[in-house]
C-alpha cells in the first residue's frame, strides 16, 4: 500500500524506511515531535538530510553549526525554515518553545559531502502555478537555490486552496529522458486545515497497470515510485503537502504531463 496513515509520534519516528512498500531506493522520511524542553540527537551516516520546521520553536545544531530561535506557527501561517545536514554529520533538534514541536526529516543517500546551511523563510521561492480550479501555491525550499550545495535531494511545499487540484495536469517523472523528463522518486506528507479535512490522491500509469485513488488525511504520507499523481483538496479544506524528491542522476525537476490532459493549459 502506498499510503501510510498518521500515527502518534514521540521523539523520532521513521515513516518511510529503506524497506518500504513502494520499493523506494532514494528516499527516506521521518518526523520528529518533541514536547517543550525535549531534544533529539541523530547522525546522518551516508545520507544527506533536510530538516523542515513544520510547527513550533527550536534550535538546530548541524555539522558544527548552530541555528537558534527558529520558529513557525504552522505550515499554513508562515513559510518554511529548513536546515541542510550533510552526510556523516551529527545533528540535534531542541524544542525551545512552549508548544509541541514538529520537524520533518527528509533524507536521501549521497556520496558528495557539502556544508550545512539554513534556508530562512525569506529565501523560500514562492510561485503561483496553474489557473482556475487547478491553481495552487508552490514553495521551493531546497530546489534550484541549493544547486551545488546538495547532492541529490529536492524539497518543497504545495498549498491547495479548497476544492483545487495540484500536480495537475497530471504529471510523472519516472522515465529518464535528458531535457524531457526526470527520473525521480517522491514522497508527499499532508496537512489539512481544518485538520478533520481530507483530499483525494490519485496515482496511475498510461497502461493502467497502476490505477488507484486514496483518501488522504492530516499527517498521512504517500509514496510515489512512479506514474502520474494528481491530488485534490476536498471542498471547504486547505490541503498542504511537503514533497521530497531524489533520483540516481541529474538533479533536475522536469515533469512530463499526461498528454491526454495537457489541453487544460490552453
Amino acid at each position: 500500500m502506498l499510503l501510510i496513515r498518521a500515527q502518534e509520534t514521540s521523539g523520532y519516528r521513521e515513516v518511510v524506511g529503506r524497506d518500504n512498500a513502494a520499493g523506494l531506493r532514494w528516499l527516506r522520511f521521518g518526523l520528529i515531535e518533541l514536547e517543550p524542553g525535549q531534544a533529539y540527537r541523530g547522525h546522518t551516516a551516508d545520507e544527506e538530510t533536510v530538516l523542515v520546521l513544520l510547527r513550533g520553536r527550536c534550535d538546530i545544531e548541524a555539522g558544527g553549526e548552530t541555528y537558534a530561535g527558529l520558529e513557525r506557527a504552522d505550515v499554513f501561517a508562515e513559510r518554511a525554515t529548513a536546515v541542510y545536514v550533510p552526510v556523516n554529520a551529527p545533528f540535534a533538534v531542541v524544542n525551545t518553545g512552549d508548544i509541541r514541536l514538529e520537524v520533518a526529516v527528509c533524507t536521501a543517500p549521497a556520496s558528495e559531502r557539502h556544508q550545512p546551511f539554513i534556508v530562512r523563510p525569506s529565501e523560500v521561492l514562492v510561485k503561483t502555478v496553474g489557473r482556475d480550479n487547478f491553481e495552487r501555491q508552490v514553495h521551493d525550499i531546497v530546489v534550484q537555490n541549493a544547486e551545488g550545495r546538495v547532492h541529490r535531494i529536492i524539497v518543497g511545499e504545495t498549498f491547495n486552496p479548497s476544492g483545487n487540484w495540484s500536480s495537475y495536469p497530471p504529471h510523472k517523472h519516472d522515465d529518464y529522458q535528458p531535457g524531457v523528463e526526470a527520473c525521480m522518486e517522491e514522497v508527499y506528507h499532508y496537512r489539512l486545515h481544518p485538520e478533520q479535512g481530507f483530499g483525494l490522491q490519485a496515482i496511475y500509469t498510461s497502461d493502467r497497470s497502476l490505477d488507484e485513488v486514496y483518501r488522504v488525511q492530516h499527517k498521512d504520507t504517500f509514496l510515489i515510485p512512479g506514474g502520474y499523481h494528481p491530488v485534490c483538496a476536498a471542498a471547504g479544506y486547505q490541503l498542504y503537502y511537503l514533497w521530497v524528491m531524489a533520483g540516481d542522476r541529474d538533479r533536475v525537476m522536469i515533469p512530463h504531463d499526461d498528454p491526454l490532459h495537457t489541453w487544460v493549459r490552453q
